[in-house]
């Protein structure tokens, strides 16, 4: 059992579980690991770290999901917070004493399971939320917590010639604590314009912790999200059960809502929220109440607290959700669902099909979409330029309009440059 010194050093959860399936079979059988080849990757991870118990302490990280009975689990956001065999038991009186809940972050001292026993268990914690354990014990609830409009810019504008983040950036401008909905008839290259906005983000805003989470999307879509977004890339495919989608989804916001609670900048981009919606309305118990298009009056309920908790925090951090709205989708769910979103968000992206057959991106209507309080994010000076930009193109149709936009902005480099160079 010959491991070199980094590979000893990389035998811990968190780097097991981001090593691809060939990397993790060399090292099962330089481990010497029976039948290695034929696990599944979260078996194979498991007897790699029962084995590296032996040669010394493991440490083990995850996001805590505490069950009905008391006791939780560290799932692991590289199996999308599914219940494998390789997650690490917490027990109920370590709950208590550190006050952890559902969503914490977790890593500490990991040991092997005992005779009769079925997962690793935690020893020691020694962070929570990303700071020592002992410190995130006085942290107010996110519910106390005093909702504020955004006041600190989210800047999308990243390159010159990446129009779509320009354009956003300029007309829609996002906030710390946004509530935005990009409301998309099919194909109108919503995935293109989240995984936009995403890499404007990762690049400008280093210090944000960005969330994508993706509902009932294809597997392929998920791949390329993950591969084109530098943050953590959440999924539940289309060929899951809608129970999935639902625990996935309030991990995900229970995980944010923690990392609010310790003054972090959190931004959550999900596609979609109306599929999240249909996945609420097949679980949630019967009520006997049925909208039109087969909605239970219930069943909406969930998803708007989702959706709600998006805010900016007078004690410090941010939660931004930045959601999908699918619309002439032929479904009638789909739109008494947006119904009951449409006035919820504090920004809205409104994308055209119309500039999708004219191949003219971003396929965004300019006169539909915008920021409420835009004033706390612009400057006076740009904002007035931009209310008589937008007196100009009130009149145009859609392509009209976008295409005399992309014209005029194309001679210039920057937003600023191009506001200045309107004069007035």
């Amino acid at each position: 059992m010959s491991l070199t010194p980094e590979e000893k050093a990389a035998l811990n959860s968190k780097d097991l579980k981001s090593k691809n399936i060939k990397e993790l079979t060399a090292l099962a059988q330089k481990l010497k690991i029976e039948n290695a080849a034929g696990m599944r990757r979260q078996d194979m991870v498991f007897h790699i770290l029962k084995r590296a118990a032996k040669l010394g302490d493991i440490f083990g990280n995850g996001v805590l999901e505490i069950l009905p009975d008391g006791y939780g689990f560290l799932r692991s956001p590289d199996y999308n917070y599914l219940p494998g065999p390789d997650d690490i038991y917490v027990s109920p009186s370590q709950i208590r004493r550190f006050g952890l809940r559902t969503g914490d972050t977790v890593s500490g001292t990991v040991r092997p399971p005992k005779e009769g026993e079925r997962y690793f268990a935690i020893l020691k914690v020694d962070t929570l939320n990303h700071e020592p354990a002992d410190q995130g014990r006085d942290k107010i609830l996110f519910d106390n917590l005093t909702p504020l409009y955004p006041t600190q810019r989210l800047k999308l504008e990243n390159n010159p010639s990446e129009m779509t983040t320009r354009i956003v950036d300029m007309m829609a401008p996002l906030g710390k604590g946004q509530r935005a909905l990009i409301v998309a008839p099919p194909r109108t290259g919503k995935t293109v314009l989240l995984q936009n906005i995403a890499d404007a983000i990762t690049t400008n805003h280093p210090e944000v912790k960005l969330i994508v989470l993706l509902i009932d999307e294809r597997p392929e879509e998920v791949t390329d999200m993950a591969r084109s977004v530098k943050g953590e890339v959440i999924s539940s495919t289309f060929d899951e059960p809608p129970t999935r989608h639902v625990q996935v989804a309030e991990m995900v916001i229970a995980k944010a809502k923690r990392l609010v609670e310790h003054k972090h900048d959190v931004v959550i981009l999900l596609d979609s929220i109306t599929r999240l919606a249909r996945a609420y309305n097949t679980v949630v118990p019967p009520s006997g109440k049925i909208l039109s298009g087969g909605v239970d009056s219930n069943a909406l309920h969930k998803p708007k607290r989702f959706f709600g908790a998006a805010r900016n925090i007078e004690e410090g951090g941010s939660l931004t959700i930045i959601a999908t709205a699918l619309i002439d989708t032929g479904s009638r769910m789909d739109e008494v669902i947006f119904e009951e979103f449409k006035g919820t968000g504090n920004a809205e992206i409104q994308l055209d099909r119309k500039l999708m057959d004219k191949r003219i991106f971003p396929c965004m209507d300019i006169n539909k979409s915008g920021t409420r309080k835009e004033d706390l994010l612009i400057e006076e000076k740009s904002l007035q330029r931009l209310w008589i930009l937008r007196k100009v193109l009130a009149p145009m149709n859609v392509v009209d309009s976008m295409e005399f936009l992309l014209d005029k902005m194309k001679s210039t480099k920057t937003n600023v440059d191009f506001l200045k160079g309107m004069g007035g």
